[in-house]
C-alpha cells in the first residue's frame, strides 16, 4: 500500500513540525500460526508526523508504535512525512521496547538495518546530505515473548527528492539506505510481524 502524497497547506509550510492522529485508519490484518494456535496480526496506521529535517528534526514514534512509511519532497529544506502504526495480535496491542539510537554516518552514504527481530521507531537528521543520520530501533513483545520479524527483500530505489513509500499490509520498516544528495536514491526494507 502506497501512501498518497498531499500538498502541504500554506499554514503547514511555515511550521517545522506537526502531528496528526488518525483514529479511523483502516487496519491491515494477517493470520500467523504458532505451535498451537493461529493468531491475527493487525498493523494500523495511527500517527503521521511532518518535519523539516534540515532543521535537526527528531522523529520518534509515540509509545508502542513503529515506523511504517516515509515520504520526502524537495531538497534538504523540503518536508518529510513519517507514518507510525500500532500492532495488534488477536486485538491485543503489541508492546514496543526501545533499544536506543544508532548513528550511521553522513546521510550521503548511509545504510541502516535493524538488528534481527527489531524494527525502526525513530530517525533524526540535521542539515543536508553531509549531515549525520541516526535511527532508533526497538523490539516487539506480546504476552511475554519477543515477536519475530521476517524480512522482505530490499525495495526498489526511489529518488529521495520525490517519493512516498509505505509498508505493505502486515509489515513494518526495518531498514533504509541512501546515496548522494536529494537527487540520489533511497531504498527501504520491511518485515512482517510473526508469532512463533
Amino acid at each position: 500500500m502506497r501512501m498518497p502524497t498531499k500538498a502541504l497547506p500554506a499554514a503547514m509550510a511555515a511550521a517545522a513540525f506537526s502531528v496528526l492522529t488518525l483514529a479511523a485508519a483502516t487496519p491491515a490484518t494477517a493470520a500467523t500460526s504458532s505451535a498451537a494456535a493461529v493468531h491475527t496480526v493487525r498493523v494500523q496506521l495511527h500517527t503521521v508526523t511532518t518535519v523539516k529535517e534540515s532543521a535537526g528534526a527528531i522523529v520518534s514514534c509515540p509509545d508502542n508504535q513503529v515506523m511504517t512509511g516515509r515520504s520526502h519532497t524537495g531538497d534538504e529544506n523540503g518536508y518529510t512525512k513519517y507514518s507510525c502504526s500500532q500492532i495488534f495480535i488477536d486485538d491485543e496491542q503489541v508492546t514496543v521496547e526501545r533499544r536506543g539510537w544508532v548513528g550511521v554516518g553522513r546521510e550521503s552514504s548511509s545504510l541502516f538495518e535493524a538488528p534481527e527481530n527489531q524494527v525502526i521507531v525513530g530517525r533524526r537528521h540535521s542539515g543536508n546530505e553531509n549531515g549525520y543520520t541516526y535511527y532508533e530501533q526497538a523490539a516487539l513483545w506480546w504476552q511475554g515473548r519477543q515477536l519475530r520479524v521476517v524480512l522482505s527483500p530490499w525495495g526498489s530505489d526511489v529518488r529521495e527528492s520525490n517519493h512516498s513509500v509505505s509498508a505493505s499490509p502486515y509489515h513494518v520498516m526495518t531498514g533504509r539506505v541512501h546515496y548522494g544528495d536529494e537527487n540520489g536514491y533511497t531504498a527501504y526494507r520491511f518485515g512482517s510481524v510473526t508469532v512463533d
